[in-house]
């Protein structure tokens, strides 16, 4: 069964002037039940997670000082949103989403979370409205369990995950892969294990041999126990913070390789949505229902 990590929260904690990019987190899973490809039954929604499991990522000090809104106003304004409790917990469930998705895959195969990939997070630092590191939060949760002992981490958002590189950069058992426009966001890049930044106005054909001729070896050469990947869909053309150039058809095709690549190779794989802003909001829920949809036909 499909599981899927979604609560309300994920919508709603925020002033109104920034609930905009935030509405597919309620499109989503409702186009998907209107369409029939879930049911109620393939929800669930997470507890905030615990701070012992935040701490084998995050700083403490930078959790306490978001946890106690001390954080300073540099720092807050490095995230983008307006600090909040609310916020916080928003995180935490996001986080848990993403680890309680993890036991899903290691059952299923594969699962979901409606939002998470918020990769712009570091050990001590949020940015770019990520406070917390979902995706690595997951990665040291299983190792700590012992549930994985090679992690792969796809992540092919147009932004490079600079948080999730500087979490791993000493850690060998993770292995961090980031296909992103070279002049996008973050300016500042980290360095992941690996790293293919594309140029402007990368379109379909190019984009997908890259991952055609990446993937697959990367994967055999790592073999890892454990993949996460990281859809964003801002890589389409009409993406208003993008510098790449797909069509939603080439997106999909790109969703369909790597989970199939997943699926051929019996590789438990957590799914975390990530960044998607084109002005459409139509073009932004397709995108990633397709995921989904690609999900149910392939694993279910």
């Amino acid at each position: 069964m499909l599981k899927i990590a979604y609560d309300p929260i994920y919508t709603h904690p925020l002033p109104e002037g920034h609930r905009f990019p935030m509405l597919k987190y309620e499109l989503i899973p409702g186009q998907l039940l209107h369409e029939g490809v879930i049911s109620t039954e393939n929800l669930f929604s997470p507890e905030p997670l615990d701070e012992e499991t935040i701490l084998w990522t995050h700083d403490k000090e930078y959790w306490e000082q978001l946890r106690d809104l001390t954080l300073p106003a540099k720092e807050a304004r490095r995230i983008g949103f307006p600090l909040s409790g609310r916020l916080v917990e928003r995180e935490t469930r996001i986080a848990k989403g993403t680890i309680d998705g993890c036991h899903y895959a290691l059952q299923y195969g594969i699962a979901f979370n409606v939002a998470g990939g918020t990769h712009h997070a570091g050990i001590n630092w949020g940015e770019g409205f990520c406070l917390l590191n979902d995706q690595s939060i997951a990665a040291n949760y299983l190792l700590n369990k012992k549930l994985a002992s090679s992690i792969l981490i796809i992540d092919l958002d147009v932004h490079q995950g600079n948080g999730t590189a500087q979490i791993f950069e000493n850690e060998p058992s993770v292995f961090t892969f980031s296909m992103h426009g070279a002049n996008n966001f973050p300016y500042r890049k980290e360095r992941s294990d690996l790293d293919i930044a594309l140029p402007d106005g990368t379109a379909d054909a190019e984009y997908l041999d890259i991952l055609y001729r990446t993937l697959p070896g990367l994967i055999a050469q790592q073999k890892p126990d454990f993949i996460f990947y990281l859809s964003g869909v801002d890589v389409l053309k009409t993406d208003k913070l993008g510098k790449l150039a797909l069509s939603t058809e080439a997106c999909r095709e790109r969703d369909r390789f790597v989970l199939e690549q997943c699926k051929i190779n019996k590789i438990p794989a957590q799914v975390s949505m990530g960044g998607g802003y084109s002005a459409n909001i139509k073009d932004i829920v397709e995108a990633h229902c397709n995921t989904y949809r690609l999900a149910q036909d392939l694993y279910f």
